[in-house]
């Protein structure tokens, strides 16, 4: 294999997903799943209280931005989808908690398994 070609395909090689996010989010959703808002941004889950956005626990913080921008653009309850796919991504539920409770932050998080 040529040796650039592998350098372009390891950070593919090395996230490998047990299943894609879009796969929680049809499977556990109970409402409206990809909600497009005005700007083109998309809610990965719209219920009749909580704009919720999906992702795997090591992009918690990630998670936690587009959770309170999807809940200011919907005047929904921020929520939180954490995939956690190994014991070790933990740690970053830990985290995110942590800095919830630190800013007095009230949004709903979920922990999800494979």
């Amino acid at each position: 294999m040529n040796k650039y070609l592998l350098l372009l395909l390891l950070p593919s090689l090395v996230m490998a997903r047990d299943f894609p996010e879009k796969h929680y989010q049809e499977q556990w959703c109970k409402g409206e799943v990809e909600h497009v808002l005005p700007d083109r941004a998309r809610v990965d889950c719209l219920t009749d209280e909580y704009a919720i956005e999906f992702d795997f626990a090591d992009k918690a913080d990630q998670a936690l931005g587009q959770a309170l921008r999807y809940s200011a653009a919907t005047n929904k309850k921020p929520g939180i989808v954490l995939i956690v796919e190994k014991e070790k991504d933990y740690r970053y539920v830990l985290k995110l908690y942590n800095t919830l409770q630190h800013h007095s932050l009230k949004i709903k998080v979920w922990v999800i398994r494979p």
